[in-house]
């Protein structure tokens, strides 16, 4: 592990919810980490293989629409939408929160953040976690699966 990897790890969902609520412009990013990432500075757009102007990462500041709802079912949210990645983008692929200043928005209308300050890996449990959390919630909310093409 370099030492842009050698980071604190966040191994409970309510530790990484209380993160969130401490601090703004937080991202998420799967990847195989920031010692790998800060090295290439800016991800590549996978179709067109375009250098991108940041890397990308997904935003977990709460929306003001989520209103009084819970941060940790926001939290869980956001970490369920990209949890496939790991499957996706093969082996040593994990998530980790950053901070950084958005640069533009890649092919997926994700933010592209540069300037990134890693602060801390999610541990896989986390994840589990998530993913049980918004399946609890599928009978109010309605399926969550991404079908067809």
């Amino acid at each position: 592990m370099s030492g842009a990897d050698d980071l604190p790890v966040m191994s409970t969902l309510a530790e990484a919810a209380r993160l969130v609520e401490r601090h703004q412009g937080l991202y998420v990013r799967w990847s195989k980490g920031p010692g790998t990432d800060l090295d290439a500075a800016s991800s590549i757009d996978e179709l067109t293989g375009v250098p991108m102007p940041g890397l990308s990462a997904n935003p977990l500041d709460v929306e003001k629409w989520w209103e009084d709802r819970s941060v940790e079912l926001w939290v869980a949210r956001r970490l369920y939408d990209y949890a496939h990645l790991p499957h996706d983008k093969g082996p040593g692929v994990r998530p980790w929160v950053l901070r950084g200043r958005e640069m533009g928005r890649g092919p997926d209308n994700e933010p592209l953040v540069a300037e990134v300050e890693p602060l801390c890996w999610i541990a896989d449990e986390v994840i589990d976690v998530a993913r049980d959390a918004v399946a609890r919630q599928e009978r109010e909310w309605g399926t969550l699966r991404r079908g067809g093409r």
